[in-house]
């Protein structure tokens, strides 16, 4: 092996040498790699009296061989424009867990490179760098680049795709959850003018987090009317993962197993979790099937009781864990639903999705509402076929009339929340 500048003489003579080599000797072969003249300053102290008009026209056409290369290598790297990727808030665990998801390839799929930008107030300038310098060390090699901003007038500059996670923390001693509510308000008041100015057309927008999911994805359409509303979605993933994690639990089977259960409603406030249309598939009983064999979950368990008192019961608690977790669920559940959203869905599988109603299922129109949707063709569409009962329909109600509620405390059309009137 041998190495030098791209226009040096020596470099040059023994690339003569191998050459010739190459070419008489059978077994012989060469690989070369040359380097810039600039990169080799503070390694290359060699001169040579060797300046022969012969070594010195190869050096020179080993340089503009090189630059030539470079040139190249630049402008087909200019043509494949890498996927921008704006995180709201992005000193949270969740962004944390969430960076190599979307870096892995699995997300978007395996030939389409991205580049991520953190974004977060000065207060968290340090962390945002050390995630910076940890996701670079990391070598992804589909992360183009990743970047961390403190400004916001910048924010979201030629966005594809948008996450906010932004909460507030709620301590209802200090203060009234009206006024949580319009702390949010103001916060989708400074983001969507800014996405609308700065992202794409085609924006699509993500709202998650622990608090107000719903309400982020409605305020930022309202406050970005140009925003496309089918791009804006709260995901309710997290919920629904761990509602079936209960139930694997329950019937000593595999989580991945169980399908098709409906969050409803306020992802991250008073949801309903909708075990109706929940199948299994591979469960261990006296009928067996094929791979794409499935049961009815409820003709599963037969302690009906525990649907009715411990299952429902426990969504309190359920809700408070998803609340309180580290951040690793909820970044799958981004990363989850952006693949379906790009990919498409499982065929005729549910995925509970906050999105901007339009009157499906009696729902009143313009709140964000979870419910069941499949993706296909980089859309999604809702399931209007699935079919559900008066019970279910009277708590679709009383979920609707919350998220009313919270819409005109953060319009400051009304000053305080009024509870739903028991019929």
């Amino acid at each position: 092996m041998f190495t030098g500048k791209a226009n040096c003489p020596c470099y040059a003579k023994a690339e003569l040498l191998a050459d010739y080599l190459q070419t008489n000797l059978p077994n012989f072969r060469v690989h070369k790699i040359t380097q810039h003249p600039d990169k080799w300053e503070q390694y290359y102290g060699i001169t040579s009296m060797m300046l022969s008009e012969e070594m010195l026209d190869i050096a020179e056409e080993n340089l503009q061989a090189y630059l030539e290369i470079v040139k190249e290598d630049e402008e087909i790297k200019s043509l494949i424009k890498p996927m921008q990727i704006w995180i709201t808030s992005a000193s949270v665990p969740i962004c944390y867990h969430l960076i190599p998801l979307l870096a892995s390839g699995e997300v978007f799929g395996m030939t389409t490179e991205i580049s991520i930008h953190l974004l977060d107030t000065d207060q968290f300038k340090e962390i945002l760098h050390s995630v910076v310098m940890e996701a670079e060390d990391m070598a992804f090699p589909l992360l183009r680049s990743i970047s961390e901003h403190t400004k916001i007038d910048q924010a979201f500059t030629d966005a594809d795709i948008v996450i906010v996670l932004d909460d507030v923390l709620l301590n209802l001693e200090v203060q009234s959850l009206e006024n949580y509510i319009r702390e949010v308000s103001e916060i989708c008041q400074v983001y969507a003018p800014l996405i609308e100015k700065n992202a794409k057309s085609e924006v699509k927008v993500i709202s998650s987090g622990k608090t107000f999911a719903n309400l982020k994805a409605m305020m930022l359409r309202t406050y970005g009317p140009s925003i496309r509303p089918e791009n804006i979605i709260a995901i309710a993933t997290s919920w629904e993962s761990a509602a079936k994690a209960m139930l694997a639990r329950k019937l000593n089977m595999n989580t991945a197993g169980v399908k098709d259960v409906i969050v409803w409603g306020n992802i991250t406030g008073s949801n309903y979790i909708d075990l109706s249309h929940a199948k299994l598939y591979g469960y261990d009983c006296a009928i067996r099937g094929p791979a794409n064999f499935q049961r009815p979950l409820l003709n599963m368990i037969y302690d009906s009781e525990w649907i009715h008192s411990e299952f429902l019961s426990a969504q309190s608690t359920l809700s408070s864990r998803v609340s309180r977790c580290t951040g690793m669920l909820p970044a799958h559940a981004v990363a989850t639903v952006l693949r379906y959203w790009f990919h498409g869905s499982p065929s005729e599988e549910i995925i509970s999705v906050g999105i901007l109603s339009e009157g499906q299922f009696c729902i009143p129109e313009g709140i964000v509402f979870s419910m069941p949707v499949r993706f296909q063709n980089g859309n999604w569409e809702v399931m209007t076929e699935v079919e559900i009962n008066e019970t279910t329909q009277k708590v679709l109600g009383r979920l609707s009339h919350e998220l009313v509620q919270e819409k005109l405390v953060a319009l400051k059309e009304i000053s305080k929340m009024h509870p739903c009137e028991a019929e």
